[in-house]
C-alpha cells in the first residue's frame, strides 16, 4: 500500500469540506516524503475517520476526546491519518491557531489551490520559519523547543521577531509535559543538523529548561590532557560520533560494515542505535561538573564521574519519560566509557582481560567502544596524537571480538548443572563465581574440553584454603 493511498481514497469519500493541513502540506510543497497526514474537516470528523479506515483495510481509534480527533493507521503501519474537528467558525480560523506559517497551509481535499493566509509559501521559499502570531508561544511554549527542531530539520533560518518571542516563552516550557518534551528533543537529537538545533536550543534558551545538566557543563575546565571544557568537548564528542556512524570505514576497516549495520538497527524510542548514541555522547561527562576537583599540586581530577553520571544520565531520561530500554542504554554508555582507556595502558592485552572488558561492558560492548573512539577523538591536549592512534587501534580489535561477542556469546563446553554435581556444589553465589572463572579461562583458550573445564572446577574448589571470592 503506497503512502499516497490514504489521499487518494480522502479524495474519494469526503462529502463535506475537508482540508489536508500542517507538517503534510509543508512536505508535500518541499517534495519531502511523509506518510503523516492531518485533515481537518467542517462536520463529523468520527465519521469520516471511520469510513477512511473501511475504505483502506486500516484501524482506527479515538487519540483525543477533548478535541475530538481519530487516528487512522495503516495495518502494515505504513501510514496514519488524524483527523480533527475544524477549530473556529473556518479554515481560516483553524490556520490562525497553528505555530509557523509553514505549517499554516491548507489544501484543500479532493482538490484545489493553497490556502495561505499567512504567507507559508513565501516563507519556504524563502526558507524562513516564522510564528503565525505573536500569542503563538504563549499558546504553546512547546512550540519554543519546535522551533530549533523544525529550523535543523528542514534547514530554515528563523525570523528574529520570532525568535524574541520565543525566548520570551522560553521559561513556561517548565510547564509543558516531559513526553512531549521529550518527542521534540529525541528528533533534534536525532536530525542531520543536530549541533545546529542544540545551539538554536541555546539561542531561544530553552536548554537550560530542557537539559540543565548541559548548560552546567559550561566553562568547567579540564587537564591538560582537554583542549576544551566540558561543555565544548561534549559536543565534540557528539560530532564525532555522528561521524564514526556516516563513514566508518575510515576508522574501523573490515569492521565497518558490521558497524554501519549494526548502528541502524532499532533500540527504543523509535531511535536506531546510532541515534542512541548521541544520546550516550551528550551524556557521558554530565556528572563532571559536581565531580571536578583539584589536587594540591592542582592537577584536575573528575575521579567517579562515570559511576556518578550513570546515576545522572539515567535520571535525566527518567525525566524526561524516556523508555527504559534508553535509559538503562544511556546509563551503561555512560557508566563504561572509560574502560578502554584504561585498557590502553595495559597494551598488549591479554584474552583474559579482553573477556573482563567485554563482560563489564555487556550488553552495550559495542556501542560503548564506538563511544570511547569518539570520546578519544574529541580530547586534543598533550599528547593526544599518540594516544589517540594506541586508542584506535586498540578499539579496532575489541570491536571484532564485541561483534563476535555479540553474535555468539562464549560457552562453557560442560553445562552448569553437570559441573556443578562434578564437584559438589549446590546452585548459589559460590558456583556462579566458579563458572565466571571457567568461562573466563575458556575464553582466553586456557580450557577447551569438557575434561579441562571439569579438572579445572575441581582445582579451584579443592585449592589449598583459598575462596572463590578472591579470585
Amino acid at each position: 500500500m503506497s503512502a499516497a493511498v490514504p489521499l487518494e481514497a480522502l479524495a474519494a469519500i469526503v462529502d463535506e469540506p475537508a482540508w489536508l493541513v500542517g507538517g503534510a502540506v509543508r512536505d508535500r510543497v518541499l517534495r519531502r516524503p511523509t506518510d503523516d497526514y492531518d485533515v481537518v474537516v467542517a462536520g463529523d470528523a468520527r465519521g469520516l475517520a471511520r469510513s477512511l479506515a473501511r475504505a483502506t483495510d486500516a484501524h482506527v481509534f479515538p487519540l483525543s476526546e477533548a478535541f475530538g480527533a481519530w487516528r487512522v493507521v495503516a495495518r502494515d503501519r505504513r501510514w496514519q491519518v488524524d483527523v480533527l474537528p475544524v477549530t473556529g467558525d473556518s479554515i481560516e480560523d483553524d490556520l490562525a491557531r497553528r505555530d509557523f506559517t509553514i505549517n499554516a497551509i491548507a489544501e484543500p481535499l479532493p482538490g484545489g489551490g493553497y490556502i495561505d493566509p499567512f504567507g507559508g509559501l513565501e516563507d519556504l521559499r524563502r526558507r524562513r520559519l516564522r510564528m503565525v502570531s505573536a500569542r503563538a508561544f504563549a499558546d504553546d511554549p512547546l512550540r519554543t523547543l519546535r522551533l530549533a527542531r523544525l529550523a535543523c530539520e528542514l534547514s530554515l533560518e528563523i525570523d528574529e521577531d520570532t525568535r524574541r518571542a520565543a525566548s520570551a516563552s522560553a521559561a513556561a516550557l517548565a510547564r509543558v509535559s516531559p513526553e512531549r518534551i521529550f518527542a521534540e528533543l529525541r528528533r533534534i537529537v536525532s536530525a542531520a543538523r543536530v549541533l545546529d538545533g542544540l545551539a538554536l536550543m541555546d539561542a531561544v534558551g530553552v536548554t537550560g529548561v530542557v537539559l540543565p545538566e548541559l548548560t552546567r557543563m559550561r566553562g568547567v575546565e579540564q587537564s591538560p590532557y582537554h583542549h576544551l571544557d566540558v561543555y565544548e568537548h561534549t559536543l565534540s564528542v557528539l560530532s564525532c560520533a555522528i561521524e564514526l556512524s556516516r563513514r566508518p570505514e575510515r576508522w574501523f576497516g573490515e569492521h565497518s560494515d558490521a558497524v554501519r549495520e549494526f548502528l541502524a538497527e532499532p533500540l527504543a524510542n523509535e531511535l536506531n542505535r546510532g541515534e542512541a548514541l548521541r544520546f550516550g555522547a551528550l551524556l557521558h561527562d554530565v556528572a563532571k561538573p559536581e565531580t571536578r576537583r583539584v589536587t594540591p599540586q592542582g592537577r584536575i581530577t573528575f575521579i567517579g564521574h562515570d559511576v556518578v553520571g550513570a546515576e545522572v544520565a539515567a535520571k535525566v531520561l527518567t525525566r524526561l519519560k524516556a523508555s527504559d530500554r534508553l535509559r538503562e542504554h544511556v546509563a551503561a554508555l555512560t557508566r563504561n566509557h572509560l574502560r578502554l582507556g584504561f585498557l590502553v595502558h595495559e597494551m598488549p592485552v591479554g584474552r583474559r582481560a579482553i573477556y573482563r572488558y567485554l563482560r563489564a561492558c555487556e550488553p552495550v560492548q559495542v556501542d560503548v567502544t564506538l563511544l570511547s573512539v569518539a570520546d578519544r577523538l574529541a580530547t586534543r591536549g598533550r599528547g593526544s596524537d599518540e594516544a589517540i592512534a594506541r586508542h584506535l587501534e586498540l578499539a579496532r580489535d575489541l570491536l571484532g571480538e564485541a561483534l563476535t561477542w555479540r553474535e555468539s556469546r562464549p560457552r562453557l563446553p560442560v553445562r552448569g548443572d553437570e559441573l556443578a554435581r562434578a564437584v559438589g556444589l549446590r546452585p548459589g553465589p559460590e558456583l556462579g563465581q566458579l563458572l565466571a572463572e571457567l568461562e573466563e579461562a575458556s575464553f582466553a583458550g586456557e580450557i577447551t574440553s569438557r575434561e579441562q573445564a571439569i579438572d579445572r572446577a575441581r582445582a579451584i574448589v579443592g585449592g589449598a584454603g583459598s575462596s572463590l571470592a578472591d579470585r
